[in-house]
């Protein structure tokens, strides 16, 4: 089952005015940030309310702004309660997952896949000892 929106992601080309804008004008709060496998800086996790985030990716490239939709969308994540029976009823449902189930560096469960107009979503089981939950 399906239990509602656990986070949004996006691309961000300034990664300190996109934080100044969710912090500090929005009000929400910088609870954790993800390093790739190599130790950059992937993603940095703002929190909205207990259970749900805004993810920011450090663009990888440059991304236009204005006329360009999408360049700065990455995911939606919906939260569920089995990693394994929403999989399964995905595929069930003729769909093919872009990522099996597996957990993630944040310690959550997840799959993923493509809507009709190619959008990914991702699929999480939240763990508790994950680094959501522990914020």
């Amino acid at each position: 089952m399906i239990k509602g929106i656990a986070h949004v992601a996006f691309n961000v080309t300034d990664m300190s005015k996109s934080l100044q804008f969710y912090c500090d004008v929005l009000g929400f709060q910088k609870v954790f940030e993800i390093r790739d496998d190599h130790g950059n800086p992937w993603i940095e996790y703002i929190k909205i309310r207990q259970g749900q985030f805004i993810e920011l990716f450090y663009a990888k490239e440059a991304l236009s702004r204005g006329n360009a939709p999408g360049l700065t969308y990455s995911h939606l994540c919906l939260e569920v309660d089995d990693i394994h029976a929403i999989a399964d009823r995905l595929r069930a449902k003729g769909l093919t997952l872009d990522v099996e189930p597996k957990q993630g560096k944040d310690g959550n469960y997840q799959c993923w896949v493509r809507d009709p107009d190619d959008n990914r979503i991702e699929f999480m089981q939240m763990d508790p000892n994950s680094l959501q939950s522990k914020s």
